[in-house]
């Protein structure tokens, strides 16, 4: 248990810049406390203490404003960056290496029974404000932008963005000559589907011009 902990702390000063010593980090990261907290309403929710781990999951949302139901599954090295409005649904697998930014939802689409909640695989990136719905699987060394509602699954190492989500990288090749992720300049698909829509509404506004230009240059002539 102890070393497990100990590996959480140093994800922390592996991918947060402000950490700056573990008494720090033990004590202020909301993010290490609500992955502690769930480890433990994880053990009672294994064990049919549903009451008892329902209470532990709440108790750390209300102090952590991160919700991760006792019956999610977390692998290892499992990093949650700042966390506020993060929500992790009951059937939710996540893989080791996995990284989740704040206002990320992990979550369903409706009332449906058995697996409804989508499965992270190693090595995945999720960013702010992403919505994941669904029993769909993000691929290992998948990433997932800001604001993006994935509602399919994700192919390994993608890059998906938009809404709904669309890949734009896989296996480093640029698709739609989409550019990396990057949280303040991100490819945008149904931008650019606008400016192609534009494009086309110019060409047709200069081809009527011409028809019209060429049936005055006729009735001049009768």
């Amino acid at each position: 248990m102890f070393k497990r902990m100990k590996e959480d702390i140093e994800v922390v000063f592996e991918q947060d810049p402000a950490a700056r010593n573990h008494f720090e980090v033990m004590i202020t990261s909301s993010g290490l406390h609500a992955i502690w907290a769930h480890r433990f309403a994880h053990f009672l929710y294994r064990r049919k203490l549903f009451f008892l781990a329902r209470v532990i999951s709440q108790l750390s949302r209300f102090f952590t404003g991160i919700e991760i139901h006792p019956g999610a599954q977390i692998g290892r090295r499992f990093f949650i960056d700042h966390g506020m409005g993060v929500v992790i649904g009951e059937t939710c697998e996540i893989g080791d290496n996995v990284t989740v930014f704040q206002g990320v939802t992990l979550g369903g689409t409706g009332k449906e029974k058995g697996k409804r909640h989508p499965t992270i695989k190693d090595n995945a990136l999720i960013a702010t404000g992403a919505k994941v719905l669904g029993s769909i699987t993000i691929g290992e060394n998948s990433k997932v932008g800001a604001g993006s509602v994935v509602l399919q699954d994700v192919p390994p190492n993608s890059t998906v963005v938009g809404i709904p989500g669309r890949v734009v990288i896989q296996d480093g090749v640029k698709i739609r000559n989409s550019k990396d992720l990057n949280h303040r300049d991100l490819p945008d698909p149904i931008l650019d589907k606008i400016k192609e829509l534009e494009e086309e509404i110019k060409s047709l506004k200069e081809e009527i011009q011409l028809k019209e230009g060429a049936k005055e240059n006729a009735h001049s002539h009768l």
